[in-house]
């Protein structure tokens, strides 16, 4: 969906790099995966009113960092904790989509050389290892 400035989300503004007067609309978040995201005790997911107080899952903003070619896994959840809360329960379920049964390999060269410390003039063996050829991993 194109947004009015010609990006990608529905900016309200014509200042693009400026994060402060940006308006992101309620369809640019999505609520965080995390299975205990609603579990902690922080007070951005208080909510209600005195009496019937909720602990909330956190929105997560979609924004230019977040969507698109740049997807990653802060599109989907508000910390590393709620991503690993995840992973973990459901990491069965993660592998079977793409399982590895046998390892990747990429052919490699290793070169040693002798360097030398400029600060005391000893040597050192130096290893570089570079890339040649096509990896074995297919996608």
């Amino acid at each position: 969906m194109k947004g009015k400035n010609g990006g990608n989300r529905n900016y309200d503004s014509n200042n693009r790099g400026s994060c402060n007067t940006d308006i992101l609309y309620m369809s640019d978040y999505k609520w965080c995966h995390g299975p205990k995201c609603h579990k902690s005790h922080t007070q951005d997911r208080v909510r209600g009113v005195k009496g019937s107080k909720v602990l909330r899952t956190r929105k997560v903003a979609q924004t230019k960092w977040n969507t698109g070619d740049r997807r990653n896994m802060f599109s989907y959840f508000c910390s590393n904790g709620c991503y690993n809360d995840f992973a973990n329960a459901n990491i069965d379920r993660i592998v079977a989509i793409a399982p590895r049964n046998e390892p990747l390999e990429t052919p490699i060269d290793v070169v040693k050389e002798v360097r030398q410390n400029s600060w005391d003039n000893s040597d050192y063996i130096a290893t570089n290892i570079t890339e040649r050829g096509v990896d074995t991993q297919t996608e």
